[in-house]
């Protein structure tokens, strides 16, 4: 007698198998479905979406602070939507600009366009698609953010090209990542007030502080290539010096922020996290390996923005 396992019309299937009676156009699309659903990953995988933490909480800071808590569901997510798509957008177009130059880095040699399990063409349609979620959002939200598009697109566009020309790189990408919480104001203000560019600018100074570190792991490559930084430029000491300089600045920035804003003791207290954070960044990166540049530049750095914005929420909401 045949076994239950092998008879026809069992009930169970192996898994990945299609379902009985299932017609061949719906495994066909069950089957595009997983392909697409493996690409995106990759995709993901390629720009780094997670680290869209870096700039998004700052741009959910900007909207407590100017709302004072009482958040409207369409703008915020119309603001998160624009903030997400602009980071990632920017990855992607930095992955394809850099390729050449990753292909011949060994540390970057494996990443997915040098070892061909994405192509350009896939990079640049995820682009695409993100740069039409920003523009649609902008639309959305009020007309100044749309007359800064051309602004945006500099800097979205602009980064990966500034590395071969000026070692200010690194503040070329700390202005990118600020845009964020500059853009959350402006889409609920319509307008520009000096108290929003103290916010802009401690993340500014934040973000290009952690990236001087990050380069800290090609100086031999950059030099040899001729990629501008400031490791490569200064050397190890002078590039950590000018990151912990950027860092104070971070610090006194956000500590001045309780003069615009009124935010007490809870925010207060984020602050003083936050230096803690980065003063072991920067105790941390003295280690001199790769995993210690690592988890200074990005580990520590995806704590930070969490920090205050908890730090902010607390205060704003029950203080």
């Amino acid at each position: 007698m045949a076994s239950e396992a092998g008879a026809p019309g069992a009930g169970a299937t192996r898994a990945g198998d299609s379902k009985p009676g299932a017609k061949p156009s719906a495994r066909l699309g069950q089957g595009v479905s997983r392909r697409l659903g493996r690409r995106l990953g990759m995709i993901g995988d390629a720009v780094i979406v997670r680290h869209t933490l870096f700039s998004l909480p700052f741009a959910l800071v900007a909207i407590l602070l100017e709302t004072g808590g009482r958040l409207q569901p369409r703008p915020l997510l119309l603001i998160v939507l624009a903030a997400a798509s602009a980071r990632n957008a920017a990855n992607a177009l930095n992955r394809v600009v850099d390729a050449e130059i990753d292909a011949r880095n060994p540390r970057t040699a494996g990443r997915h366009l040098p070892t061909g399990r994405l192509s350009k063409r896939e990079l640049l349609a995820f682009a695409g698609v993100m740069i039409a979620l920003l523009v649609a959002s902008a639309f959305m939200l009020n007309w100044l953010c749309v007359a800064l598009l051309p602004v945006a697109a500099v800097l979205v566009g602009g980064y990966s090209y500034t590395k071969h020309f000026t070692w200010l790189c690194h503040y070329w990408l700390g202005v990118a990542c600020a845009a964020a919480p500059m853009g959350a104001f402006v889409a609920l203000a319509g307008r520009f007030e000096f108290r929003y560019f103290v916010l802009a600018g401690a993340v500014a100074l934040w973000v290009a502080g952690f990236d001087i570190l990050y380069a800290l792991q090609d100086i031999d490559f950059d030099r040899r290539e001729g990629v501008r930084s400031i490791p490569a430029r200064f050397g190890a000491p002078g590039a950590r010096a000018v990151s912990a300089l950027s860092h104070a600045g971070t610090v006194a920035g956000l500590a001045a922020l309780p003069l615009f804003w009124d935010l007490s003791w809870a925010y207060g207290a984020g602050v003083a996290i936050a230096a803690a954070l980065l003063i072991a960044e920067h105790v941390v990166v003295r280690g001199g390996t790769e995993r210690h540049v690592r988890i200074a530049s990005y580990s520590i750095n995806e704590v930070l923005p969490l920090v205050m914005l908890a730090a902010t929420a607390l205060d704003v909401y029950l203080l």
